[in-house]
């Protein structure tokens, strides 16, 4: 089997919001997506005081795609017009399919309002094909405990199987469109390997730590773009490493944002504009569950 090689690195830009520290690698200069993956925020590291303001994003709507967010450290509320509300702890996952529109809030609980800490969060956009984007809205919360956490081979390291595939087990998430998602931690030395990457994009993150892929370093804060060159992977952790790893099949369709909104054409997002403003997408509580 062939190993993919690096195209490029691209570095996260730093864009804080408020007082929240925000990398955000994709999009980015000379990389607009990794079809169908389109967009990461990576929100700290960073330790809130007591008597916080805790997250900044109150409702805001979604139609048209998934957004996949895990919780590296702290906690997260969510709670959207669709019903769903959960409150969900470091190593867990949210993965919210906004399809035909919905509302929802990701605020911190009022605990950690109220006595501060630790907080990391990265949120991933992931697209739908034009099939899927009016599907009925859906969300899953899950806690570490119910993502597997599988050794790798060395047993060096460990990969957080979310959805998809890998070493005979599978995730607990069943993604509309076939996507494999996974956090992956490496020690020192470590190594995992992936297959099964032949005809599908490949989407690496380096949240921490150093890597080396195919003889290249990649560095904490780094998108790894690589080539359509092999059907595998090898990555290796130069130092203790975290990183987001998955992937999936290109949908190769065209891609129209305006801001909260991903459809297929500029009619599509005027509609969508018009069916937030006319209410149908309703209206979020102001506040989430604490």
């Amino acid at each position: 089997m062939a190993s993919r090689t690096i195209q490029h690195l691209h570095r996260a830009r730093r864009d804080d919001i408020g007082d929240l520290i925000t990398r955000r690698p994709l999009p980015g200069p000379g990389l607009d997506q990794i079809d169908p993956f389109l967009f990461l925020n990576h929100h700290g590291p960073q330790v809130y005081p007591p008597g916080n303001r805790g997250l900044p994003f109150g409702p805001h709507p979604h139609r048209g795609f998934e957004t996949v967010t895990f919780i590296l450290d702290g906690e997260l509320a969510h709670v959207d017009t669709a019903g769903h509300q959960s409150v969900i702890r470091a190593g867990g996952v949210q993965w919210m399919t906004a399809g035909k529109g919905l509302v929802h809030s990701e605020l911190s609980p009022e605990e950690f309002r109220r006595r501060g800490g630790p907080l990391e969060i990265l949120q991933l956009w992931v697209n739908l094909p034009a099939r899927l984007k009016m599907t009925q809205p859906a969300y899953v919360g899950l806690q570490r405990e119910s993502i597997p956490a599988l050794p790798t081979a060395d047993r060096r390291g460990r990969v957080h199987l979310i959805a998809g595939g890998w070493g005979g087990a599978a995730g607990p998430i069943h993604s509309l469109t076939g996507v494999f998602m996974s956090t992956v931690e490496l020690a020192a030395g470590g190594r995992v390997d992936f297959a099964g990457l032949a005809g599908r994009n490949v989407f690496l993150y380096v949240v921490r730590g150093t890597l080396d892929v195919g003889g290249e370093q990649a560095q904490a804060h780094t998108l790894v773009e690589l080539n359509i060159d092999g059907d595998r992977l090898g990555i290796g952790a130069i130092e203790d490493t975290v990183l987001l790893f998955g992937h999936a099949a290109p949908i190769g369709e065209p891609v129209v944002a305006h801001g909260p909104f991903v459809m297929n054409t500029r009619e599509e997002i005027a509609q969508a504009l018009r069916d937030y403003h006319a209410g149908v997408f309703d209206i979020a509580p102001a506040s989430a569950a604490g």
